[in-house]
């Protein structure tokens, strides 16, 4: 039986006036992971540590130094905020395919530790 836990954005049916429809627990810490890549450190109040930071290398030259530096804060932040979830496999940052880029895109392959299965997440930004 696969485990669900609340969406992320949290929200209200407001048909039923319950909690919309729960994701299964691999889209769960797929939306987990997002949470920590996207949001910096000093963003949420209540946790003022949390997050990557890696928004603040948008606007920095996309070349293997800003990868290799994007993977250093992933690594770590993923480490440090889900460690009894994830187990890390690899973590890719890469620049974007013509005609974008200026993107940069992530990939982290992973493994759910409460399911043992393997898991793939791909962001990019832009």
């Amino acid at each position: 039986m696969k485990r669900a836990d609340y969406a992320f954005p949290f929200r209200i049916d407001s048909g039923s006036r319950t909690f919309a429809r729960t994701p299964t627990y691999d889209v769960h810490v797929a939306q987990m992971i997002r949470q920590v890549l996207l949001t910096s450190p000093g963003e949420r109040a209540d946790l003022p540590e949390f997050g990557c930071g890696i928004r603040r290398l948008l606007f920095a030259p996309n070349n293997e130094a800003l990868s290799a530096t994007a993977q250093v804060l992933i690594l770590q932040a993923l480490r440090r905020w889900l460690p009894g979830v994830i187990e890390l496999k690899t973590v890719e940052v890469s620049a974007g395919q013509p005609p974008n880029e200026e993107q940069v895109l992530i990939r982290i392959d992973y493994v759910l530790l409460e399911t043992r299965t393997s898991e793939r997440l791909e962001v990019s930004l832009p």
